[in-house]
């Protein structure tokens, strides 16, 4: 998938047309257009507007990694934010709140399962 790909998939899935993305990120339609269609590449700067407003990261946009991709599609921002900021803590704690994640879900999985 290209750049021009992953704006115009990151761009249908937040509903948003062309206009209405150019204006949160200050371009024009024509612009967006010309990126969806790789006819023109973003600049580092618009990258990082195009990045912001459809909430997922440069590297996403540029490379599409799988783990960006899903960053890309997590909807709640503050759940986001989160998980970036624990991705800076240290192993242990890593390990400790993904074992709280973990519990948790269990805990969800048995009690669907006794209803």
């Amino acid at each position: 998938m290209t750049v021009g790909e992953r704006i115009k998939d990151l761009r249908g899935q937040k509903k948003l047309t062309q206009t209405e993305l150019a204006k949160l990120v200050g371009l024009s339609y024509i612009q967006v257009g010309r990126y969806e269609t790789n006819k023109s590449n973003p600049s580092a700067d618009v990258l990082q507007r195009l990045a912001s407003a459809l909430d997922a990261t440069t590297d996403y946009l540029m490379k599409g990694t799988e783990d960006e991709a899903v960053a890309a599609q997590l909807t709640d921002k503050e759940l986001l934010k989160q998980f970036k900021q624990v991705e800076q803590l240290n192993q242990e704690d890593k390990h400790l709140i993904k074992t709280f994640i973990d519990a948790f879900l269990t805990k969800r999985q048995i009690q669907q399962l006794a209803n």
